[in-house]
């Protein structure tokens, strides 16, 4: 309990240290939060490594523990991106998030493991990864929208100082979304590759769902590529794709676990 407690008390304190940096426009200046996030990070990992350590089969990689290991990866990615000085004001919602998720993860206690093979959980991993990535860009298509509506209403408000510019912005949003769908092609294969009845009932609708939202990352691409696509078009886009990637695991997940009982 101690090291969720500390990750949990350090992951709101690096928020803190964030939206004062925001509040005062010096997000570029002010790097006090990094410290805190940094050591949040690296607790929120380790608990999890101490919980596959005590439990036999490897990692758990049920519902709570899959959102708490997809937040962990989503605070990775803003430590690592703001600590090169790009959209570190993403913190201010991927920190609280991954705090409030290792907690939940925490007090509804751990799962034995399934004892998977070593390519399987490659491939569970690769899942978790493309989630995590890709959530990040639903963050970034989030705040792309807020801020061509601010500027469109001519509202200047403090927070946006702490955003780059709209191209820029643009840009970080598509090359995130080109990881992800990298990450997410990978985690498609490796299931046709190593999962043993990938397309059986069961899965059916996770298969499909993934297929969907592949395929909708990947129209968005080629329309960027080909058209130019920009602005609400994109985001549009990108919230829908992630949309369908949330329910082909969590909604189904959830149903399983928490309302059927059945993990």
């Amino acid at each position: 309990m101690t090291i969720v407690l500390i990750a949990v008390a350090l992951y709101l304190l690096a928020t803190a240290l964030l939206v004062r940096a925001v509040v005062q426009d010096q997000v570029d200046a002010q790097r006090h939060w990094l410290w805190p996030a940094l050591a949040a990070v690296l607790l929120h990992g380790a608990y999890h490594l101490q919980v596959a350590w005590q439990t036999a089969g490897g990692p758990d990689m049920h519902f709570f523990a899959a959102l708490s290991l997809v937040t962990l990866g989503m605070a990775a990615i803003t430590t690592l991106v703001g600590a090169q000085g790009r959209m570190a004001a993403l913190g201010v919602i991927a920190f609280p998030l991954a705090a409030a998720l290792l907690l939940t993860y925490h007090l509804n206690g751990h799962k034995p493991a399934d004892g998977l093979d070593w390519r399987v959980q490659l491939h569970a991993w690769l899942a978790l990864l493309a989630y995590a990535t890709l959530a990040i860009a639903a963050l970034l298509a989030v705040m792309l929208w807020v801020q061509e509506r601010a500027l469109r209403r001519r509202e200047f408000h403090v927070w946006l100082r702490a955003l780059p510019p709209l191209t820029e912005l643009e840009e970080l949003l598509f090359r995130t979304i080109l990881v992800g769908f990298i990450l997410l092609t990978a985690t498609l294969l490796t299931g046709v590759l190593f999962v043993q009845d990938f397309l059986a009932q069961r899965l059916a609708h996770k298969t499909v769902l993934s297929v969907l939202s592949w395929l909708t990352f990947g129209a968005l691409l080629m329309g960027r590529w080909r058209y130019g696509w920009r602005g609400s078009k994109a985001v549009h886009w990108t919230l829908t794709a992630m949309a369908l990637l949330l329910l082909a695991f969590f909604g189904s997940t959830f149903v399983y676990e928490m309302v059927l009982r059945r993990a």
